[in-house]
């Protein structure tokens, strides 16, 4: 090799070298649990397609990943209308969901946080019966139902299944208790990892136990929901949370985030979890899938006439 390609491969590398330095860094925060994980994975394909280096801390608990954003730990997360306004805002006001999402965005404006545009999808809780047990027990379609069932049939112990986050939230299973008075004694109630609810349900081992309502397991597992006919549960539609100091610095990142958003339905986001948990997937290949499918182009900006 001559001097001079010497010098130019040399002038390449360098550049590249600082195009990388230049590259802006994300910190992307996930909840524990399998949407959280596709959210976060699908976010990061697709912002470092956009320039963005993206780096991500999964395998939060809700407080800890807000705590974590509110001190400057994390840039973004993908969060839910019905936690901040009740667990973090702590409105025990019941809403519909776009003045939940108008209500979380003004009270998380004043700590520096801006809800982007939100998804199409709510990830809300629901109780969900086995099978067998809703072939066996025709008449619960409620959870008013449910309880009037448990309530007469005490001497069974029927479990109910739920996760230790939900168990320990205020507007988890203290508030869902008092707004049905219901009856489950702390004998009849079992706290274990999400995920493992399902397989609960799935094999029988549990009369009935807490889902989401985009979870790919629902059909999956063939579970049936109940209505929340009490309406206990606010709504949890899913949207980007960014800080406004990282924003302000990268304004970019609202217009790149909203097609990415638009995209995710319920349907979408129970097919995407589907994948990762009931096909055993990697979120990473689920994630790359759906990106190769639908194409993300965030909106041009128009010039002045």
């Amino acid at each position: 090799m001559n001097k001079t390609s010497v010098l130019m491969a040399l002038a390449l590398l360098c550049a590249g070298a600082v195009q990388a330095a230049e590259k802006p860094v994300i910190r992307l925060g996930a909840r524990v649990f399998t949407e959280q994980t596709v959210l976060a994975t699908l976010t990061a394909q697709y912002l470092g397609s956009k320039g963005y280096d993206v780096q991500i801390t999964g395998g939060l608990g809700s407080n800890l990943a807000r705590s974590a954003q509110e001190t400057n730990q994390l840039d973004m997360l993908w969060e839910y209308t019905g936690v901040s306004l009740v667990s973090y805002n702590h409105v025990d006001e019941k809403l519909d969901s776009a003045a939940t999402y108008q209500r979380v965005k003004e009270l998380d404006a004043k700590k520096g946080l801006v809800w982007l545009a939100p998804s199409k999808f709510s990830n809300t809780y629901a109780l969900a019966l086995p099978q067998k047990i809703a072939e066996q027990y025709p008449q619960i379609n409620t959870i008013s139902q449910l309880d009037a069932v448990v309530r007469s049939e005490k001497d069974k112990g029927h479990i109910l299944a739920l996760d230790t986050e939900f168990a320990n939230r205020s507007d988890g299973l203290v508030g869902m208790t008092k707004a049905y008075g219901l009856s489950f004694t702390r004998a009849d109630i079992r706290q274990m990892d999400a995920g493992l609810v399902y397989t609960a349900l799935r094999n029988g081992q549990v009369f009935t136990g807490l889902v989401y309502t985009t979870d790919g397991r629902l059909n999956a597992f063939h579970l049936k929901l109940l209505e929340d006919d009490k309406h206990y549960f606010p709504d949890y539609t899913a949207a980007p949370v960014i800080r406004k100091d990282f924003l302000d610095k990268h304004p970019d990142i609202a217009a790149l985030m909203k097609p990415l958003a638009e995209q995710l339905d319920d349907a979408t986001m129970r097919e995407l979890n589907a994948q990762v948990d009931v096909e055993h997937k990697n979120p990473s290949v689920v994630a790359a899938d759906f990106l190769r499918s639908h194409p993300v182009a965030a909106p041009q900006p128009q010039e002045a006439p």
